[in-house]
């Protein structure tokens, strides 16, 4: 490998998991910034021509590369991580050959698993993705499919600067137990939970109180009311079915997911549902990497009915009994409706389950025009003199 190569790859691994970004955001971060962080320690230690750039090998590639995400700071750190964690490769490679899609898209770039254990005849020797095979883990070591699949690369990135192996591993398991922010996870760094730990006979205690006053992410922190759709470019004279609305949103998918927050990733759309004799369709699953759980999304387009919430419910209730994996915690349900009021769904949603959220979407926001006009035909001259000066008073 030489420098352009090394130029190339990581290129090649960028645009080609910033595509699967949409289906799996975290997931290809995670890759994408680990197999930055290879290939970089692969120049370093095999490359070709490593000794002619040396230790300005990282501000040379961040200026080669001039991508955002591919600044000095960040390529220093996605090196660390790997070197940290060099164990998610097996999870990332598979990961990226369970994507056949990803892989018939680009035959110039072949992954293979190199290992002592197992080796495979690459197609292009530049390729190969040089996993050692791995000693066997310590006892109270975190396994690399519950790290790629639990925590965010940010989190990782925190844990990584943890020299103590037994203390980071710690801190991967009360993270992924409790289900911490990166945010909560440096509170209780900073707050020497691991050494308070070890110093408390009462283990357990310790536990239930920390996770007790651990600030966790709830539903109500990541879901949206109302959900703005402007980009799916709908007007709202249309004329539009479910079917139309739902298109629409898979089409512009990555989008929708920036506007519902981080950490969803998609799984299902039209899930089909099979209940005694019947069969019913979810609309779209995600599973959100930060609640560990599904969030099944019911698209109306008319106003909230009670029927609505009885429906979704249903919903819920077989992925909790039917799909939900040990550690995963119950679904959400979020049924999208374009209006509501307020005590009918209060009532309609009484001694369902506390995880079942009714929000407002809009198709466009208003126009300054729009206001412009509804301030004129609605705010006589009088009323608008009489805001100003009762303005002009509080001002005072």
């Amino acid at each position: 490998m030489n420098f352009e190569s090394l130029v190339g790859r990581i290129n090649l691994i960028q645009d080609a998991l910033q595509a699967q970004a949409a289906h799996a955001v975290n997931l290809s971060l995670t890759a994408r910034n680990w197999l930055v962080g290879y290939y970089i320690v692969e120049f370093e230690q095999h490359g070709e021509d490593r000794a002619k750039y040396g230790d300005k090998l990282l501000s040379r590639l961040s200026e080669s590369l001039n991508r955002r995400g591919f600044n000095l700071r960040r390529l220093r750190d996605y090196r660390h991580v790997y070197k940290v964690y060099p164990t998610l490769g097996i999870e990332i490679v598979k990961f990226l050959e369970s994507n056949s899609t990803w892989l018939a898209n680009n035959t110039n770039f072949s992954i293979r698993l190199f290992s002592t254990a197992k080796l495979q005849e690459p197609i292009n020797q530049h390729d190969i993705i040089r996993l050692s095979k791995t000693a066997e883990l310590e006892e109270w070591s975190t396994p690399p499919e519950r790290l790629f699949y639990r925590l965010n690369y940010t989190i990782l990135s925190y844990l990584a600067t943890i020299d103590d192996p037994l203390k980071r591993a710690f801190y991967e398991q009360e993270t992924i137990r409790g289900c911490w922010t990166q945010k909560e996870l440096d509170r209780q760094v900073s707050s020497q939970y691991y050494e308070r730990m070890g110093l408390s006979k009462d283990k357990k205690a310790l536990q239930r109180l920390t996770a007790k006053n651990a600030q966790q992410v709830t539903p109500r922190d990541i879901l949206h009311n109302p959900v703005t759709l402007e980009f799916l470019g709908m007007e709202q004279q249309d004329v539009y079915t479910e079917t139309k609305l739902e298109t629409a949103i898979l089409n512009n998918l990555q989008r929708f997911l920036l506007e519902m927050g981080r950490c969803f990733c998609f799984e299902y759309r039209q899930k089909r549902i099979l209940i005694d004799q019947d069969y019913y369709k979810a609309d779209l699953i995600f599973y959100h990497r930060i609640l560990k759980c599904h969030v099944i999304i019911d698209l109306k387009i008319d106003r909230f009915r009670h029927e609505y919430a009885s429906q979704l419910n249903l919903y819920m209730n077989y992925f909790k009994h039917e799909v939900m994996q040990e550690d995963d915690n119950p679904p959400i349900g979020l049924l999208l409706c374009t209006d509501y009021g307020e005590t009918t769904v209060q009532y309609a949603t009484e001694g369902l389950s506390q995880n079942l959220f009714v929000s407002k979407y809009r198709l466009q926001l208003p126009s300054e025009d729009d206001i412009r006009k509804y301030m004129l035909e609605n705010i006589t001259e009088e009323q608008f003199k009489a805001m100003m000066e009762e303005d002009l008073k509080h001002e005072t």
